[in-house]
């Protein structure tokens, strides 16, 4: 498997997560996201992800964008662990809480909307960063309140799931602006969890090999 992302990626990082997790082999091929204009509009990459976003999946034949479908596939192709409950409504609730990280938090504080805040709209620095501080707090806000009827060890229960891989790297996008995270405790703590286990460290960002080339 191959797969082509950023080390900063929120997105990409999820499924770095996910491969680890699931202790399979992948090449890690790094798409810069900020040098000569981003590789991402390249004409190359453009071939592979029209949208122009990392992540992509190539496995064998299947080329797959959008990481919460490129997760759902590894879950689905290699099944242990789960990251997925089997019970129905167990599985909405972790897919629920995933998609208010992934959908309604993290295309917010994404680069390329932070570019054209400063960028076409022309905000100032401080505006851009009054942005971030304020859709991640409304974001987080809420994911604490869930957390408190739903968290065990980790965001569902006492096993790792979906959720889980998106909570790790929204915690490390906001502590990466400087938001102040102790107004949310149960996020904290099932970061904290994680963040014990190896194939959350290991998929960090700076541990990536295009990290040292930034």
């Amino acid at each position: 498997m191959k797969l082509y992302g950023y080390w900063r990626s929120s997105a990409a990082y999820r499924v770095r997560i996910a491969l680890n997790l699931k202790q399979l082999t992948f090449e890690n091929l790094p798409v810069h996201l900020v040098k000569n204009g981003g590789e991402q509009h390249s004409p190359d990459y453009k071939t592979l992800n029209p949208a122009e976003l990392v992540p992509v999946l190539v496995d064998d034949d299947l080329s797959l964008n959008q990481s919460l479908a490129i997760i759902e596939y590894l879950d689905e192709t290699y099944p242990q662990p789960v990251l997925l409950p089997e019970e129905p409504a167990a599985r909405a609730k972790v897919r629920a809480l995933a998609l208010d990280i992934a959908c309604d938090m993290h295309p917010l504080n994404n680069l390329r909307i932070l570019q054209y805040l400063t960028g076409p709209l022309a905000l100032s620095e401080q505006q851009k960063l009054d942005w971030i501080s304020h859709w991640l707090n409304t974001g987080f806000n809420a994911l604490e309140q869930r957390l408190k009827q739903s968290a065990g060890q980790f965001c569902f229960g006492d096993e790792v799931t979906l959720a889980d891989l998106c909570l790790v790297p929204q915690v490390y996008n906001a502590q990466r602006f400087a938001l102040d995270m102790s107004a949310f405790p149960t996020v904290m703590a099932v970061h904290h969890n994680c963040q014990q286990l190896a194939a959350f460290a290991l998929a960090a960002p700076e541990q990536q090999p295009d990290a040292q080339l930034s």
